[in-house]
């Protein structure tokens, strides 16, 4: 039997009087009772807003919809909704209907890198598939407001196959990030379809499915999921956890269910004001990742999408949480800071500066303590001539990995790529009588 804190059991009875504890850890019944108007927000929770706030933010619900997973609702602190950042990444402020002259309906330039409906090819060697248009909750600083949520955006079955055609006459795709939307919305035989599809195309190495499922609905990732997405390695899975307060025994569990399943973790973080732009915050939540076997992957610049000037913090605030994670926590711990730069020109590294100047042969570096101090360099450097020639390279580059069936001796029986299972040795007697019978 679940069992349910007093706010989760609280927000049950008030959807439904009559539902068991257990219905609150079916995703499809969160998903069924996901709340969408201001109304059932002030009830479930037990808030209400003055008549000025509910006019503005009604105003907001209408350019940018309101959509919270019952399970999320329950983590907000309703005694200071205003300060929780719970709230502020779920409900909508009137702060999103103020356009800046900077702002752009599609900053990274995603609908003009559109050569298949729902692929962007932006990265020489990967490319981002968009398989579903369909969030268990609509972020209220997401990137892609402009899409998600829109019934006529989401993606067909032609739709889908006429993407993974493209991916399959490009071979230098050799890496497919699958989002959205959210990929773990689709049906669980559906992206079993999208996944068999890939695995089949042989140039394709690796692939990705970003979602916020485990944050926002972690009951989504049920046995059931994570035995599918098990068939399909070399599968990553990449999270977005914001906030450590996100993280709880239910998101605990979901995450434990797909490292169990031998899929790698990262997470996705992004920089928000108000939210987790302070350094304790932010070591607290990549520590906290690492330890449910998530390494922290980007923390993200907020992006110029319209309506999110209010998020958006200064570069500066991203450099200062790096320098208070750099040294002070453990390297794996510590997300490349980026800015997804407007017009399509990717993801670029703003870190701090740690090489402050540099010689002949010699480099003056600091460290995160401010100790100053040098690397020597070697007086004499003589690279390998390379004539840039690579298609007629004859340099021993060794790319491929070493052939076992090579191995000799012992080894050979040791070996698992080799079939040999004896050693006889030459002239043997009892060999050299069979040659002669």
């Amino acid at each position: 039997m679940a069992i349910l804190s007093t706010n989760q059991q609280e927000i049950v009875d008030r959807i439904d009087a009559g539902a068991a504890a257990g219905m609150w850890r079916d995703w499809r019944w969160q998903v069924q009772n996901a709340i969408t108007d201001i109304s059932t927000f002030e009830r479930l929770l037990g808030v209400s807003f003055d008549q000025d706030d509910r006019k503005a933010l009604e105003g907001t619900v209408s350019r940018f919809p309101l959509r919270i997973t019952p399970y999320y609702l329950s983590l907000i602190d309703a005694k200071d909704i205003w300060n929780d950042p719970i709230f502020m990444q779920c409900f909508p402020s009137p702060a999103e209907l103020q356009v800046e002259p900077d702002d752009m309906e599609d900053p990274l330039a995603e609908d003009a890198d559109h050569p298949a409906p729902c692929i962007t090819h932006r990265y020489p060697d990967r490319v981002l598939f968009l398989v579903s248009n369909v969030c268990a909750m609509y972020c209220r600083h997401c990137t892609r407001k402009r899409k998600v949520g829109d019934i006529d955006s989401i993606p067909s079955e032609a739709e889908i196959i006429e993407s993974l055609d493209y991916i399959r006459e490009n071979p230098r795709v050799r890496d497919v990030l699958l989002s959205g939307g959210d990929p773990f919305m689709l049906p669980d035989d559906y992206l079993d379809w999208i996944l068999t599809e890939l695995d089949d195309i042989e140039h394709v190495e690796v692939v990705r499915i970003g979602t916020r499922v485990p944050v926002v609905l972690p009951y989504r990732v049920t046995k059931e999921l994570t035995a599918m997405l098990a068939r399909h390695h070399p599968l990553w899975v990449n999270t977005h956890f914001n906030h450590p307060a996100e993280i709880t025994a239910s998101s605990t569990e979901a995450l434990a269910r797909l490292a169990d399943a031998g899929i790698p973790l990262g997470n996705q973080s992004v920089l928000l004001a108000g939210v987790n732009d302070c350094p304790r915050i932010m070591k607290t939540l990549v520590q906290k990742l690492v330890r449910n076997r998530i390494r922290p992957y980007y923390l993200y610049q907020c992006d110029l999408s319209e309506g999110l000037t209010h998020f958006r913090t200064p570069v500066s605030k991203g450099i200062e949480i790096i320098e208070n994670l750099i040294g002070h926590t453990s390297g794996f711990a510590v997300p490349t800071y980026v800015i997804d730069a407007p017009g399509g020109a990717g993801k670029i590294p703003v870190m701090p500066q740690y090489l402050i100047s540099w010689a002949t042969n010699k480099v003056v570096l600091r460290n995160f303590e401010g100790v100053i101090t040098t690397y020597r360099e070697p007086d004499s450097y003589e690279p390998v001539w390379c004539d840039r020639k690579c298609a007629t390279c004859r340099q021993y580059l060794r790319l491929e990995g070493a052939d076992e069936s090579r191995a000799i001796g012992i080894v050979k029986l040791l070996s698992d790529e080799d079939p040999t299972t004896a050693l006889v040795p030459e002239h043997t007697e009892r060999f050299e009588r069979r040659h002669d019978s």
